[in-house]
């Protein structure tokens, strides 16, 4: 049977498809004992997850679990949770606690406005992982991992489809660690949700973990009027509901109106508790004086618009 020779138009798309770009690789910057405050069943999951890592060679060949688990190499985690609780943070910690090169992806270095190239993305992200021995981790990933798309055009759904087939194939291939971040578990396709093997939750910060928080915000070289403690105290009690990414905030508010305040009264610069509990009142409020307006769409709808993005199609 005779080949038919491709048209000048597929020649020329074919020609124009750049090559799939590698993701740039880094040297992790924080590590979980160092730089990490959790909430406490958080912490918990997360020492679990280690232990399956740090004791891999005695479960999989001392105690010959590998027998019965020959997917065992791979350790797939899903961090979701809350936005500002610390996934992205978490997940490149991992790679630091570990000793491994730490790979970060979100929709934009995975889209390409070529169809078929989203999968070869794929392909090659795990390749590169692979070689490098990266830990890999994918942000945002409820678009990647998301249910079978509904009312789009057979163009758009075969490529979603095509290119979440090429994510669990590589999944299945892939021996080492793969760390996928949402705010929106629940919207996974159950094929992925069955192949993450730890689903960590990432909480907002207890008394405790606030407590540290604020511990680690309130730098040394800031001048206090209160004792340390006492604001310490007064502002973790205060700050209840709040992740620690808005903790942080308070302390960007905090700061300049005790300077503003010190410029206009004459005194020396240093930042009071009033400052500290105003800034954590003004976040507080933005959780109800700002915020999305519920959308009008339905979730097809929303799904569709998502697909079209990391596709690169709008």
């Amino acid at each position: 049977m005779t080949e038919t020779p491709p048209s000048s138009a597929h020649r020329r798309l074919m020609e124009a498809t750049p090559p799939a770009q590698k993701t740039p690789l880094r040297e992790p910057r924080f590590n979980l004992t160092r730089d990490v405050v959790l909430h406490s069943r958080t912490r918990l999951q997360l020492d679990e997850c280690l232990a399956r890592l740090r004791f891999h060679t005695k479960i999989y060949q001392d105690w010959g679990f590998a027998a019965v688990d020959p997917m065992g190499m791979t350790a797939i985690l899903n961090f979701y949770g809350p936005p500002g609780t610390g996934k992205t943070l978490c997940a490149e910690a991992l790679a630091g606690q570990l000793g491994l090169p730490f790979m970060a992806l979100g929709i934009a270095e995975l889209e390409s406005k070529f169809m078929g190239d989203t999968a070869k993305n794929i392909q090659a992200t795990f390749e590169q992982a692979r070689q490098t021995g990266a830990l890999l981790f994918f942000d945002e990933a409820d678009t990647l991992l998301g249910k079978r798309l509904s009312s789009v055009t057979q163009g758009v759904d075969n490529e979603v489809n095509a290119m979440r087939s090429t994510l669990l194939i590589e999944l299945e291939r892939f021996e080492g660690i793969v760390v996928f971040a949402t705010n929106f578990a629940k919207n996974y396709d159950e094929a992925f949700r069955s192949r993450i093997g730890y689903h960590v939750e990432f909480c907002l910060p207890d008394l405790g973990a606030r407590q540290q928080l604020w511990e680690r915000f309130l730098v040394e070289q800031i001048p206090l009027a209160e004792p340390r403690e006492a604001l310490i105290e007064s502002a973790s009690q205060r700050s209840d509901g709040l992740s620690g990414r808005e903790i942080r905030t308070c302390m960007r508010l905090a700061l300049p109106k005790s300077l503003l305040a010190a410029e206009q009264h004459g005194l020396l610069p240093c930042l009071r508790a009033e400052h500290v509990h105003a800034a954590i009142d003004e976040v507080l409020a933005s959780h109800h004086q700002v915020s999305t307006p519920p959308s009008n769409r339905t979730h097809s709808e929303q799904d569709v618009a998502r697909a079209k993005s990391l596709l690169g199609l709008q």
